[in-house]
């Protein structure tokens, strides 16, 4: 599912316009990434949470000359699903 498949869903579950639906949907995401890359975690309970984390420095390989080579430290971004999401995608086994 796309941006654009999500909008329709949303709109079609709730009565609100797709132009509608499409503004505060970019202006979440827009929002969670503003928080995320100044540092801040978002967490929405029952979906997941949203955070940077440290990669710390690593020794890797160039795949095309085999050379050892310093990957240097960085931050990325990460996704935590929920419970509820994590049960919802995969039930527990009784």
């Amino acid at each position: 599912m796309n941006k654009g498949e999500l909008v329709d869903a949303i709109a079609e579950k709730t009565g609100v316009t797709k132009k509608q639906v499409d503004q505060v949907l970019s202006s979440v995401i827009e929002t969670i990434i503003e928080a995320v890359a100044s540092g801040d975690k978002v967490t929405l309970v029952g979906f997941g949470s949203f955070e940077s984390r440290e990669r710390k420095a690593r020794e890797g390989r160039n795949p095309k000359t085999n050379e050892k080579m310093e990957i240097p430290a960085t931050r990325v971004p990460a996704f935590s699903a929920g419970k509820q999401f994590r049960e919802k995608v995969a039930p527990p086994k009784e």
